[in-house]
């Protein structure tokens, strides 16, 4: 097999602590190493659950094109589905097993847990760290890599989003018992409650029930610990737990039911039953409805409790496994609230969503909850839809009336308290307490002996919500005053004792009359439904632009509410009741996956990306006010938080024209990325810059002077349409759409192209903006995110020796004056420690601390750095070793940048750093059993006086190509150097290029 098949590409995330965007450097290291022509080695990062998935040279079924003798193609057509009983498909598995026979023969005594065929070809065994990199060399295998652990992303909404009432989305498809009728919605998560209401049986025709006969292929996998049963609502249900192993909490069950309540609540929320009567805490919110109700349902369970807290995780074996089932078993719609990477398109889970929507499957994932930092969102591949948090305009709140008559409304359900002393966490510890985990009402902090009968004021942070009134229960307390520190969302959970959730605004005046009270009292009133001003972009939600793609792919795709959801769950999560609220991502996504089922019922021949089109391009940036959505915290909110806005699915239903894809040029997208080899298989089809995919919103993240970006659109009403273009904001851009009109049969499709060239907007910054084509009928909307470069540069060039020169090619992004200066090159300063008992685990990224394999490196970086590095090298240490490196704000949790490779190779940057401190972790991941290791830094400001520029000015044009020659000399013959070229346009625009010199 050729090199190129086992390469493993390898992703450092470059942190920066300034405002300009998070910046991914793709390093192939494991060329690095290796003599041309060469085979590299292949770096098999080790396994924290023992586990790996094993991806076979063949293709899996929705890709095989039919090149080995005697077996036909199986590769689904565009418009096409998979069918897994087909003849060819049948052979072509049982081709793949007897593949995976021969391969599984050179480590027989590996324990296979799971076969992958149809979206993924290959298989997932729990296996040692030196099987594993023994497989990787092995004939017929593509790659290896661990199974590592993922976690969850959490009755109004259909009124809300225009699904009911006169003229929604359910009218238009035929009325509620026809929303989603003869769809299929495949729910991986943790599992479903069969008694709830949600799930009871559907009142169907005979043509509905056969057109999902003909479809579903799955089966109701009862299970071996409270069993669950199917009917014809719920119509599949399996479990996928080999990955995971042994059960982990005793409470969990060996079936698809759910302990914890996210899957339920998911599902329910995604295409639960309609008109469900819905109560929490003794109160009744009215009558409930799934978005899809008339959907059928299938289950399937790859989230497992692993704690008291009831929170789901899942191994990535599992989750592929789910992935592969649910296609195969004839799904047309995933839910996928799940967490994930940002930073690549190509893991396991990817290429797996990649086969699932070329086989027609439309998935709907969630953006992540690590937001409001930049660059944090997840899951950002072009063949789904990422899902951002939004709320919606049914608030459940409760306020909280103190001593002195002052009251505060905030949010939270269920019954208030009698007026009662109320007391600050701080002054309620136990002896000893830690002070930071006493704020935060953390276990064992309280003392009972102060907290009973009283209302604590805890602080919102670490420790999950609910836990907090849980530990004030326990200490004899009845009820908690929950404050954010910072601007967040305000959440309606579901606490053990009466609580307020209230702002960072509203806390400090709290807390100064309880801190300054003789005897402080307050009441806290019970909950009250009422309508408030949205959507707003949850706190907590991801934010763009994406790390993978290099900002030419805006994520997330569009928002959904999913702050105080209310829907059906477990016990374990409703108190002993059957629904709840929850927020999050995780309960956004499905509501985008119901909107996806209702137009594929009414349109069942659209593709994965007309529907995902249809609800991009009709998506609304303005709230309920009529006034620009903004972020919770009352900032501007803009596409990185919304992506193409709030979802309409009533207009969605008629969306005049749709932007289509399809595998090709996905995978042309993925090559142009620079994420793959040229080489790659997803390279046959060659290249396209990203901006360039048929995508309904356009993103440029390097524009250097001036861009033309192309896209088709495809009529898919019943009349013919002239359509015109009108462009509004990016303001400091010139921007030309060519044709001047779009005139468009029913049915067919037109090209046009849109130039964006700088004219005065910002450098560096994001600029946003629409492109609107206008018929008659019709507004279709494209939301526009540009970035102008000063300069498109290269990252890093390299050169060796002690004096010597490389040449660094340029592209202009204005007109005028360029100017280039140096900072360094300085030395590397070398940190050593020796470690031990490499740990085999996940480092504790929130809980960051050195043992015997972590070492711990306080560095001091000076006010004015303009680049850190922290590095290690594979040439340090023997072949094997596994080195990680994370780095933190001294004496803080906060990770600011890590690089997690299968390797010694690590590289953490920081542009523009804070003074200060830094802690800087190396993990002995893998490797001897003892080993010393090394942690190079560099701090690079001002010039050293050896490396030049040259030249130092020239005039330059926007889009002209130029280039600035760097030269050094005098440096130490073995020591590792670096540097940084500053391009400047004389005011605000910038740009760097760093020198890395081995003399």
């Amino acid at each position: 097999m050729p090199a190129s098949a086992r390469r493993r590409l390898k992703v450092i995330t470059v942190a920066t602590v300034s405002a300009t965007a998070l910046v991914v450097s793709l390093v192939n290291h494991a060329t690095a190493s290796t003599t041309p022509g060469s085979e590299p080695e292949p770096q098999v990062k080790e396994s924290a659950t023992g586990a790996y998935i094993v991806q076979l040279d063949d293709s899996p079924v929705a890709e095989y094109d039919g090149d080995i003798a005697g077996l036909p193609a199986t590769r689904i057509v565009p418009g096409g589905k998979l069918l897994r009983t087909a003849t060819q498909v049948v052979s072509y598995v049982e081709h793949l097993a007897r593949e995976r026979t021969e391969v599984l023969a050179q480590v027989p005594d590996v324990k296979k847990l799971y076969d992958y065929n149809y979206t993924y070809a290959g298989f997932s065994a729990r296996m040692s760290h030196d099987e594993a990199v023994k497989l990787a060399k092995a004939s017929g295998v593509k790659s290896v890599e661990p199974s590592e652990l993922q976690k969850q992303d959490t009755v109004d909404t259909p009124r809300f989003l225009g699904l009911s009432g006169r003229g929604g989305a359910w009218q238009q498809a035929g009325g509620v018992d026809k929303a989603g009728d003869g769809v299929i919605v495949g729910v991986i998560d943790s599992g479903f409650v069969p008694e709830r209401a949600s799930f009871a049986p559907l009142k169907t025709t005979k043509q509905s029930d056969a057109l999902i006969a003909k479809k579903w292929k799955g089966t109701c996998q009862a299970g071996t610990e409270a069993p669950v049963t199917c009917n014809n609502k719920v119509i599949g249900a399996r479990y996928f737990d080999a990955g995971i192993g042994d059960r982990p909490i005793p409470e969990e069950y060996r079936s698809p039911r759910d302990y914890g309540g996210h899957g339920t609540h998911t599902a329910s929320t995604a295409a639960g039953n309609y008109g469900v009567d819905m109560s929490v805490l003794g109160r009744d919110y009215g009558k409930g409805s799934g978005i899809a109700p008339h959907a059928r349902l299938a289950i399937y369970k790859v989230l497992w409790a692993v704690d008291a807290s009831g929170g789901g995780s899942g191994t990535d074996a599992d989750i592929v496994a789910g992935i592969d089932a649910a296609v195969a078993d004839g799904v047309d719609v995933i839910n996928y609230s799940i967490s994930g990477s940002g930073s690549t398109f190509v893991n396991a889970t990817g290429l797996a969503f990649l086969r699932a929507a070329r086989a027609g499957v439309f998935v709907s994932t969630s953006a992540g909850n690590t937001g409001p930092g930049v660059s944090t969102v997840g899951k950002n591949y072009p063949w789904v839809t990422t899902v951002a948090n939004g709320t919606h305009d049914r608030d459940v709140q409760t306020t909280v009336t103190l001593g002195n008559g002052k009251a505060y409304t905030g949010a939270g359900i269920g019954a208030g308290t009698p007026s009662a002393p109320v007391i600050l966490a701080k002054d309620a510890g136990v002896a000893g307490a830690n002070q930071t985990n006493l704020v935060l009402c953390m276990p064992d902090t309280l003392d009972p002996a102060k907290v009973e009968g009283k209302i604590v004021v805890c602080d919102r942070g670490v420790s999950a919500r609910v836990d907090k009134s849980l530990q004030v229960k326990n200490a004899g307390g009845i009820g908690v005053i929950l404050v954010n520190p910072t601007a967040s969302t305000l959440d309606s959970d579901l606490h053990s004792v009466p609580t307020v959730h209230l702002d960072h605004v509203a806390g400090p005046e709290v807390k100064a009359y309880v801190g300054s009270t003789t005897a402080p009292t307050a009441q806290i009133g019970a909950a009250q439904t009422v309508r408030v001003n949205a959507p707003k972009v949850a706190s907590t939600s991801s934010r763009g632009p994406a790390l993978a793609g290099n900002g030419d792919l805006l994520k997330p795709d569009v928002m959904a509410p999913g702050t105080n959801v209310l829907a059906a769950t477990t016990a374990f999560s409703a108190a002993g009741g059957q629904y709840a609220f929850m927020s999050g991502t995780s309960m956004a996504a499905p509501h985008v996956a119901g909107a996806a089922a209702v137009l594929k019922g009414k349109y069942p021949t659209w593709s994965p990306m007309a529907i995902k089109s249809a609800l991009l391009t009709t998506g609304t940036d303005l709230d309920s006010s009529g006034k620009p959505i903004q972020n919770d915290s009352g900032s501007p909110g803009n596409p990185f938080g919304y992506g193409a806005g709030l979802i309409q699915p009533k207009n969605a239903m008629d969306p005049g024209l749709v932007y289509d894809s399809s595998y090709d040029d996905w995978a042309k997208f993925v090559c142009g990325s620079g994420q793959v080899a040229s080489t790659h298989e997803l390279c046959a089809k060659g290249k396209i810059d990203p901006s360039d995919l048929n995508y309904p919103t356009i993103a440029i993240g390097d524009l250097a002077g001036k861009q033309t970006v192309q896209r088709t659109v495809r009529n898919v009403g019943k009349l013919p349409e002239a359509y015109f273009p009108k462009v509004e904001g990016l303001a400091g851009f010139k921007v030309t759409v060519t044709p001047k009109v779009l005139v468009v049969l029913p049915g067919q499709s037109a090209t046009y192209k849109v130039t964006v060239e700088h004219n005065g907007a910002p450098l560096e910054q994001y600029s946003f903006g629409k492109l609107n084509w206008r018929s008659a009928r019709h507004v279709v909307s494209s939301t526009v995110a540009v970035r102008p470069l000063t300069v498109k540069a290269p990252v890093q060039v390299s050169g060796a020796g002690t004096s010597g020169s490389v040449q660094v090619p340029l592209t202009a992004g204005y007109s005028g004056t360029l100017q280039t200066s140096v900072s360094g090159l300085v030395p590397a300063t070398t940190e050593q420690a020796t470690l031990k008992n490499p740990g085999g685990v996940s480092f504790p990224t929130t809980n960051p601390a050195p043992n015997d394999h972590v070492a711990k490196f306080t560095v001091n970086v000076p006010a004015g750095t303009k680049y850190a590095r922290f590095s290690t090298f594979d040439a340090d240490y023997p072949a094997g070793t596994d080195l990680d490196v994370f780095v933190y704000r001294a004496g803080t949790s906060t990770l600011l940048g890590s690089s997690t490779g299968g390797s010694a190779e690590e590289e953490v940057n920081l542009a523009q750093p804070a003074g200060g401190a830094y802690d800087v972790y190396v993990d002995f991941y893998a490797g001897a059993a003892e080993q010393a290791v090394k942690l190079d830094h560099w701090e690079v400001n001002a010039s050293t006086g050896n490396l030049t520029a040259t030249p130092e000015t020239q005039q330059v044009t926007a889009a002209s190509q130029v280039s600035v020659t760097a030269a050094w000399t005098g440096l130490t013959a073995g020591t590792r150097y670096l540097g940084q070229l500053n391009f400047s346009d004389g005011a605000d625009g910038r740009g760097t290029t760093v020198v890395r010199v081995n003399g």
